[in-house]
Order: C-alpha cells, then structure tokens, then sequence
C-alpha cells in the first residue's frame, strides 16, 4: 500500500510538472501572439527545432524556410525581445544567427538616453558587448537597449538587452560595456520572424504608387466620361437647334 501511494504520489507530481510547463508555454504564446497588432511589420510564427551543431557559432534551425516566404536578413524574435536574424534559408526550414554569435552585429538605441550605437556578439559567445564607445559616455548597468530601426532590418523599438557590466580604466580611450540580451535562446522555442523593414518600405512604397496609379486612373476615367456626357448634350443641344431652326425656315 505504501508503494502504491508512493507511485500515486510520483505520478501526481510528474502530471503537474506536466501541467505547469505546458501554462507555462501557453502564457509565452499568448504573449508571442499579443504582439503581432504592435508590429509595424508583417510576420510569420515559427518553431525553433534544435540547435546548430557548430561549437563556434551560436545558431539555431527553425521550421520555417523559403516556401512560407522566409528570407535572407530577416528578424526574429520571441516575447521578450530580438533573437536574432535569418542568414540562410532552405526550402522548409532556416538557420537563425543569434546576437550572441561571434559574428552578429546590431545597431542599438539606449532607451534613457537615447544614445545610438552597435553591438556585437562576444568572442565566447556569453553575451554581447558595444564597440568603440567613448570612455566618458553616458551609460550605466541596467540600461535597457532597444532596435534602432537604422539598418533597415529591424523595427525600431524592440526590446534587446539590457547593460550588465561598466569598466571604464585609466589607459584605454574607450569603454567596455557589456550586454545580457534580454531574449533568452534556450528557452525560447517559439518565435516570429519578421519581414526586413527596407522591403516592408519598398513593397508598401510599391503598393502605394499602384494604389496612387489606380485612383489617378479612375480619376481619368470618371473625367473623360464627364466630357463625353457634356459633348453628348451640347450635340444634341446642337442637333434641336438645328431642327428648330429648319421648322422655322420659309
């Protein structure tokens, strides 16, 4: 009776562990969802399958890829912020470079001072740090570093780390900061990827001038029938006149 009670108990906790991790991913979800009104730019759901196998890069494989309308230079994203970015693509799947990459590069705005500058992966791959800035600047750990919405890939605004580390020495011109990315890959598993904003621009500026072309032209067209009209009644004003004026003739 003990066991059995024991076994009960066990299966008792394993179905709320169940349970509490699938609340868990049902309020990542909702929250993945909810941003999708936010978003300036279109955006298809995706899952991320499993981690590159490359202990010198951080990559991840999602089941996403040209079918569905990926492409090249994409942006990804989960609840909480910036992933990363698409660099290649298959048919039904592609391969995410995240900003934790040795290789990644992003531009950035601080959120409280509205500082820009760029920030790349470090060369371990623990996290990410801004380059070449002004030992004197203004900056200071818990900083909230957003999308500048400058590169043309990116929308502005969204959520990417936040500064973590200041060291600031006598012998060097420039400090270093470095960044805890605020998305967390390895718990991430759902996620958006986002249409690059300099083709977002372009196709709307496209669908724009077509929009423009189409009403210019039903202008020209409701134009030309109101002439048409006007010339239809002054011939037929015409043709009266001259039937008139012949009744009335000797």
């Amino acid at each position: 009776a003990e066991d059995q009670a024991k076994r009960q108990l066990a299966e008792q906790a394993e179905r709320l562990s169940r349970a509490s991790a699938l609340q868990a991913e049902n309020d990542r979800l909702r929250k993945l969802l909810g941003l999708l009104p936010s978003l300036a730019v279109p955006a298809v759901a995706a899952e991320i399958l499993f981690e590159a196998p490359d202990p010198f890069s951080r990559r991840v494989v999602i089941d996403r890829g040209a079918t569905q309308g990926i492409a090249p230079g994409s942006p990804v994203i989960n609840e909480a912020g910036v992933l990363g970015q698409v660099t290649r693509v298959y048919p039904l799947s592609a391969e995410v470079t995240l900003l934790t990459d040795k290789d990644s590069a992003i531009p950035l705005l601080n959120a409280r001072t509205q500082m820009r500058n760029a920030a790349a992966g470090r060369a371990d791959g623990s996290g990410m740090e801004l380059r070449f800035l002004a030992a004197n600047a203004d900056v200071k750990v818990g900083d909230l570093m957003t999308t500048s919405g400058l590169d043309g890939v990116y929308p502005p605004g969204l959520p990417v780390a936040k500064v973590s580390v200041v060291e600031r020495r006598g012998d060097s011109s420039f400090a270093q900061v470095q960044l805890a990315p605020i998305a967390q890959p390895d718990s991430a598993r759902h996620v958006l990827v986002l249409q690059p904003m300099d083709r977002h621009v372009a196709a709307k500026t496209e669908a724009d001038v077509a929009t423009a072309a189409e009403a210019a032209s039903a202008a020209e067209i409701r134009a030309a029938s109101r002439t048409a009209k006007k010339e239809e009644r002054a011939a037929k004003a015409a043709e009266k006149a001259a039937a008139k004026a012949s009744g009335a003739a000797p």
